[in-house]
């Protein structure tokens, strides 16, 4: 189902957390069981549990207790027990299983994890959060080594049609959509399957007429001997969008775009959604009577806007949203950048550091100064902007960081610059034995200035070793074509590439002859120089229409030797990573201008490639 932003949120949501419940969070606890239950038609005095139940499931049990909080408050919790699995498979009622409400039928011999109760605020819902919980309870299944899950779900709509269907065909129009019912489908929709239907299971449970659904997820890696499954996520599942530029009338239909994406690669259980970058840039149709760089700046102001809307939607879809890059003004200066926006609620910022020729003179971009790796739930990983895959130095940082994946959101237009992109990735890949995935926009921008044509093909890389593809790429979309492309990847391989390689690029480094290391920025100058040199200065605006009278620059970090000392011989000598500027011999350097102005007024007399 479809989120729909009314429905799902009324204020911003700045982090979710799961964890397991403690007895401070009662208080709140009881709050959300009230609203839970205040529109159930249970024939009961206090339908919530009271502090001494909640003290002893955490006495006997503490594991299997399980809330969920959004901004610290509790709107959610899932509670459980272990109980032998034919005790749970036999007819019961509530009471029974739970040992008249003492939980005296809990047992760690016991074979099932059996859920004695789920609710989400009513506020909260609509953000998958009780899925979160049944996957939670999926994994302390295969963690304790139980054989299943079990439960006897309600039937609140059976009440409707109770007349006309027993509880058996209700439960098959149900699974075959002819019938709503909100408990039954969501487990259903779950992996649990139907095991049989009981008779007076909740006394008072007028809604479901008494009747309860038994339900079972089984697990897989059940062994009988009692080794515990190792609980660390090895295989990471990657969404990637190869984004089709279109028209968009507005940035709701950007959105609505990017929704179906998300939906689709989250129902394929997804842990990343990838998007292209500067995919926004449909948006700027709107403003093409305007100068290319005056254009990119209106579209800037949707920067915030579309970053809390996909927290939102990673949240909701429970997966980490690489989103792409996009433009963005700060202090006045214009930056390509993207969000990480992960499905705990929080994001991190990154930004190209190394802008094109192109986004120079087009756009008065300038490059960021920050070179850093994200701790995810599913490992470290880098992002890149397009052209800054093509600087080794950036990658081979982020390896020494511990990155696992580098995702690397471009654009290109012409197939000379994705070949570029792609062999750029394709060697960052082997040389920092890590996976590299890619994703680019496809298709034509006609009433767009600087836009109008883009050529791609998204992929993932792999290390070059025998446990990987043998020409190192885990799998491929269909070039220029609108589509997604699903990869799993597995950490361990990585693992086992790092120490037991044919060839180990990262162990083998000569560093005693050579170092790559990470330049302090001044605060008082938030570019580096690489990007300051980068900007168009005055003299160099009038020779854009001449380039071969410019003078080569330079700029990007780059590996060089330091003179050798009398006190150290040759072979001793170390190197680092440094700046260097391109001497102007016959022009001193100007006093840098505002990207705007120059870029307003600068128009080469030939198109220069993106990416």
């Amino acid at each position: 189902m479809r989120l729909k932003k009314k429905e799902c949120m009324q204020t911003e949501i700045n982090k979710v957390e799961l964890r397991n419940l403690r007895i401070e969070d009662y208080k709140q606890l009881r709050l959300t069981m009230q609203h839970a239950y205040r529109a159930v038609d249970l024939d009961m005095e206090e339908p919530y549990w009271g502090e001494k139940d909640i003290k002893r499931l955490l006495k006997i049990f503490p594991e299997g207790q399980l809330v969920v909080l959004v901004d610290d408050k509790v709107v959610g919790c899932a509670l459980s027990l272990i109980v032998d699995y034919k005790k749970a498979t036999a007819n019961h009622t509530y009471e029974k299983i739970t040992g008249n409400y003492t939980f005296d039928t809990h047992s760690y011999d016991g074979e099932v994890l059996y859920g004695i109760d789920v609710f989400i605020d009513p506020e909260y819902r609509g953000l998958r959060l009780g899925r979160r919980l049944y996957d939670v309870r999926k994994e302390l299944c295969e963690q304790l080594n139980l054989k299943s899950i079990i439960f006897a779900g309600r039937m609140p709509n059976y009440n409707e049609n109770s007349e006309e269907l027993t509880p058996k065909e209700y439960i098959d129009k149900v699974r075959l959509k002819e019938i709503h019912d909100p408990v039954l489908a969501f487990q259903i929709s779950n992996d649990f399957h139907v095991i049989k239907v009981m008779r007076n299971y909740l006394e008072g449970d007028k809604d479901s007429q008494d009747y309860a659904v038994l339900m079972e997820w089984n697990n897989i890696y059940y062994d009988k001997s009692p080794v515990l499954i190792n609980s660390r996520k090895s295989i990471i599942r990657l969404g990637l969008v190869q984004w089709q530029m279109r028209p968009l009338a507005n940035v709701e239909a950007l959105f609505e775009q990017a929704e179906f994406f998300i939906d689709a690669v989250s129902g394929y259980g997804s842990d990343f959604a990838l998007f292209p970058e500067l995919f926004v840039a449909p948006l700027m149709a709107d403003f093409n009577h305007l100068s290319e760089a005056d254009a990119i700046r209106e579209i800037a102001h949707y920067c915030d806007p579309i970053r809390k809307r996909f927290q939102e939607m990673a949240i909701s879809y429970n997966i980490n949203i690489i989103t792409g890059s996009m433009p963005m003004v700060e202090d006045g200066n214009l930056y390509n950048v993207g969000f990480l926006c992960k499905r705990d609620g929080t994001f991190e910022t990154y930004t190209k550091i190394h802008i094109t020729p192109n986004e120079v003179s087009y756009w008065g971009m300038v490059g960021g100064s920050e070179i850093k790796t994200f701790d995810t739930d599913c490992g470290k990983i880098g992002i890149m902007i397009c052209y800054d895959v093509e600087f080794p130095e950036l990658a081979r940082l982020m390896a020494d960081e511990g990155m696992d994946i580098l995702f690397v959101p471009f654009l290109t237009d012409t197939q000379n610059g994705y070949t570029r992109v792609k062999h750029c990735a394709q060697a960052r890949a082997i040389e920092n034995e890590c996976y590299v995935a890619i994703a680019g926009c496809v298709g034509n921008l006609p009433g767009v200035n600087n836009m109008d044509i883009q050529y791609a093909q998204t992929a993932v890389f792999t290390p070059s070793d025998f446990s990987f593809p043998s020409n190192g790429i885990k799998a491929e979309a269909t070039p220029n074509t609108e589509m997604t492309i699903i990869v799993d990847v597995d950490l361990d391989l990585l693992k086992e590439l790092h120490e037991f390689g044919s060839v180990r690029i990262l162990k083998d480094r000569r560093q005693d002859l050579y170092r790559i290391k990470k330049q302090p920025i001044s605060k008082s100058d938030p570019k580096p120089e690489s990007a300051a040199d980068i900007v168009v200065d005055a003299t160099a605006i009038d020779e854009v229409a001449k380039p071969a009278a410019r003078a080569p620059r330079t700029g990007s970090p780059r590996i060089v030797a330091p003179k050798a000392t009398p006190a150290k011989p040759a072979a001793t000598t170390k190197t680092t990573t440094t700046r260097t500027t391109s001497p102007r011999a016959t022009t001193p350097r100007a006093t840098t201008p505002k990207p705007r102005a120059n870029a307003a007024e600068v128009k080469p007399t030939t198109r220069q490639i993106k990416g």
